[in-house]
């Protein structure tokens, strides 16, 4: 034990030292920053550090993210968003400012995002005052899917996120979507087919392929993306055990609306019927599209933004059953279902306590939630 802390410091040292596109901040510049880390600028807290809201000394407003230094899963995040967002830069992803390594202190500095993460103002048991109306909406799901697309077909190797969800969605002053939360993601290379991993996201978003046996591909991110589209447009999260039976799971509710042919109904009733019902429809038929239960069905993240614009016809593709977790849960008692209930336990370590309140309300985190990150939109789960 002695000698696994000064190995693992020299790790960070020598991943930090290689980047050259981030800023190297001083603890005593960020503990300044942060008003000596003040209960008071504390906006968020998870199984592997607190996130603090800072000034800068050049003015700009930071959201101050440091790292427990007893997490050994912890600095292995660390290290993952360090070299993954570092040379990534895009609209739609949040913009990491630097990060600091002093001694064994281990924090991330991210550009600090005023209005909340969907699961807050959108999704939240409590609504906030900002208005979503239709308009604002289109753009957030477009917003969110141009990022997605960037992230796995522009960038070399592509990434794929692993937990995109409600929560992982902040919103600047302008309503512009930032994806956020990097701890989880993994680089994919060209010539893999799959990833075999251990399992990590959070239920209710996570594609049963994956789930169930660990392989891991972009197309489990589309899966998620999907689930959050449909969230948005219904504007409900995607489990809520507090309604009937029957419509606790969004994405069952909506497959068996689509059948029926009454998808309209589904709409969120706070807009007041001030919407394009035909547009409307047609995104709850892309997030169908995402879902489906075959994953080489669903469409890529560039086709969807093309389908969300209106540039492709959704009506040209056949939407075929989605993978849903109501069935997912019932064959708990086959061999799968047993190996898929034993990987979602395993994924569920460590951050049940440090995730915060809103992913109980977004995702049915009774079975899972994300095992090795501090949510990082946890961040902004208060007010300003």
């Amino acid at each position: 034990k002695g000698t696994s802390q000064p190995r693992r410091n020299t790790e960070v040292d020598e991943v930090v030292s290689s980047i050259q596109n981030i800023n190297l901040y001083s603890y005593r510049e960020l503990r300044i920053a942060a008003e000596n880390f003040s209960p008071a600028n504390k906006v968020g807290e998870g199984g592997f550090g607190i996130v603090y809201k800072g000034v800068l000394k050049d003015g700009t407003v930071a959201a101050i993210k440091v790292l427990s230094p007893e997490s050994r899963q912890g600095v292995r995040e660390f290290l993952t968003e360090i070299k993954l967002i570092a040379d990534v830069e895009h609209d739609n992803l949040v913009k990491l400012y630097g990060c600091c390594v002093e001694e064994d202190h281990r924090i991330l500095v991210y550009g600090y995002l005023k209005n909340n993460s969907l699961a807050q103002t959108l999704l939240g048991g409590n609504r906030s005052s900002i208005q979503f109306n239709w308009p604002t909406r289109c753009r957030i799901c477009i917003g969110v899917a141009q990022g997605l697309a960037f992230l796995h077909e522009e960038v070399r190797p592509h990434i794929v996120h692993r937990d995109i969800k409600a929560s992982n969605i902040l919103l600047d002053e302008n309503l512009m979507p930032k994806i956020s939360d990097f701890g989880l993601a993994k680089l994919f290379p060209p010539n893999l087919t799959h990833i075999s991993t251990r399992v990590a996201g959070t239920a209710g978003y996570l594609a049963p392929e994956y789930a169930i046996r660990g392989q891991l591909t972009r197309k489990a991110d589309i899966y998620s993306f999907g689930v959050l589209l449909l969230e948005i447009v219904c504007g409900r999260s995607n489990t809520n055990r507090r309604l009937p039976p029957e419509e606790q799971y969004l994405l069952e509710r909506v497959w068996d609306s689509h059948e029926k042919g009454e998808l309209v109904s589904l709409v969120d009733a706070s807009l007041n019927e001030d919407y394009d019902t035909e547009e409307a429809c047609k995104y709850l038929k892309i997030g169908l599209l995402c879902t489906q239960d075959m994953p080489k069905l669903r469409p890529t993240m560039s086709t969807v933004v093309k389908m969300l614009m209106g540039e492709i016809d959704v009506n040209d593709y056949k939407i075929s059953k989605p993978g849903l977790l109501s069935e997912f849960i019932s064959f708990r008692g086959s061999d799968k279902g047993k190996k898929a209930k034993g990987n979602l336990k395993n994924s569920s370590s460590a951050v049940s306590g440090g995730s915060s309140k809103l992913d109980n309300s977004s995702s049915s985190s009774e079975i899972a939630t994300s095992h090795a990150t501090m949510t990082f939109n946890s961040i902004y789960d208060r007010s300003n």
